[in-house]
């Protein structure tokens, strides 16, 4: 994975980025695909293992619902690793 500095934060970000829309659904959102929390976990976490560290998320996606499943997914990975 290439990865560039974000700006002149000293942060590193993966060049490819994993969108967040698909996560959730809902009635307006579920055009645009409904992938559920196990689904969506199984998604970051392969994006992860292949080096991706840059989300693209918005509080409007699925009604927030997008947001809430990556905190939820990040929070199980790394507690996974400390178990």
């Amino acid at each position: 994975m290439k990865y560039n500095l974000l700006g002149n934060t000293g942060v590193l970000v993966s060049e490819i980025g994993l969108g967040m829309m698909t996560f959730g659904g809902g009635a307006k959102w579920g055009i645009f695909g409904g992938l559920d929390e196990r689904d969506a976990g199984l998604l970051v976490d392969q994006a992860m293992d292949a080096g991706v560290n840059f989300f693209d998320t918005a509080n409007v996606y699925s009604d927030g619902q997008s947001e809430e499943i990556l905190g939820k997914t990040l929070k199980n990975k790394l507690l996974s690793c400390y178990l």
